[in-house]
């Protein structure tokens, strides 16, 4: 499967022309990013849900951190609702929420309580819920009808433990900002080594990174160098399977502080621009991704911005990359 990601920075008319793009060209999936300080989610994606037919929608990820289960609950089941049943559920403990004061203690719990609520409201059960981390009182309903009674759940994770447990209750496990077949490789382990009884290869393997394609690949690797390196300093460090140097890191980050992201994206080579990031001309990225599609992976996920603009990159990742992987 292949899908786009999506910032959520954008107006109304964006997000709907960029849905229909990305559906005319037959993407199996668009997500948008709920990263810290930008829109809420929900928002871009209930236009997508307007301005589409087929493809399926959701957020990669909510935050069980800033939102409760029961607000999630009710965020889903509405774009559930307008997309008529095409929604998954996002969830993942989020970065920089020490920014706001919001501590990050037993993720691994708080997100598989959350997805346990969620699951209760979708499903009409008014048996309530008592856990380490929520508490629902019995008789507790949504008080509207879902579309369906349980949605698919995906976990954004790096961690083994967060995906053996994942294991267990997601569909799938994203490793967002990675482009790295190794990495792929090791959540597949991960994921079959924790996998109940008869559940081999049914929790799948997403990896999502910064995406620019072009016709020039190498004014897309540079671009790509700049939109990369605010990530780089957060989940290099993340990555198991490979060693970089630590000075590199907190070097990118200082120009990176600074806002300097031209001087931070001189930082970083070839290979380690292609760990993070898929990048160049098409026939560039679709070997990348090819690449993690051979490593284990089930779904590749393009991120923003796509290209030197985002509906050209989307565009140009549809009617070039697309048919080089599905040849």
């Amino acid at each position: 499967m292949l899908g786009i990601g999506l910032q959520s920075d954008k107006s109304a008319d964006e997000y709907a022309d960029l849905a229909e793009l990305a559906e005319r060209h037959g993407f199996d999936v668009l997500s948008v990013f709920g990263d810290l300080m930008y829109q809420p989610p929900i928002f871009p994606l209930l236009v997508a849900a307007r301005h589409t037919r087929r493809i399926r929608l959701g957020a990669a990820c909510l935050n069980p951190f800033t939102l409760h289960p029961v607000e999630i609950a009710g965020q889903i089941a509405a774009l559930d609702l307008a997309s008529h049943g095409r929604a998954y559920l996002g969830l993942a403990r989020g970065t920089w929420l020490d920014r706001v004061g919001v501590p990050q203690a037993r993720p691994l719990r708080r997100i598989a309580e959350t997805v346990e609520v969620v699951r209760l409201l979708l499903a009409g059960d008014d048996g309530g819920f008592q856990g380490r981390e929520f508490t629902v009182a019995p008789g507790t309903l949504l008080r509207y009808a879902p579309t369906r009674p349980d949605v698919p759940v995906l976990v954004g994770t790096w961690g083994q433990q967060t995906a053996r447990a994942a294991a267990a209750f997601a569909s799938e496990v994203k490793v967002g900002g990675s482009a790295n077949p190794a990495m792929a490789k090791t959540m597949r382990a991960w994921l079959d080594e924790a996998a109940p009884a008869g559940r081999t290869g049914g929790t799948g393997v997403v990896l999502g990174a910064v995406t620019v394609v072009d016709e020039d690949g190498a004014l897309a690797r540079r671009v790509a160098r700049t939109e990369v390196a605010m990530y780089l300093a957060v989940v290099a460090s993340l990555d198991p399977t490979i060693d970089i140097d630590p000075e590199l890191l907190a070097r990118i980050q200082r120009h990176v502080n600074r806002r300097e992201d031209d001087l931070a994206g001189a930082l970083i080579g070839d290979d380690l621009l292609d760990l993070f990031a898929f990048s160049g001309s098409p026939e560039q990225v679709a070997a990348q991704a090819a690449a993690v599609f051979d490593a284990g992976a089930s779904r590749v996920e393009f991120g923003t911005p796509h290209g030197l603009t985002p509906y050209g990159g989307i565009d140009l990742l549809g009617r070039r990359v697309l048919p080089l992987l599905r040849g």
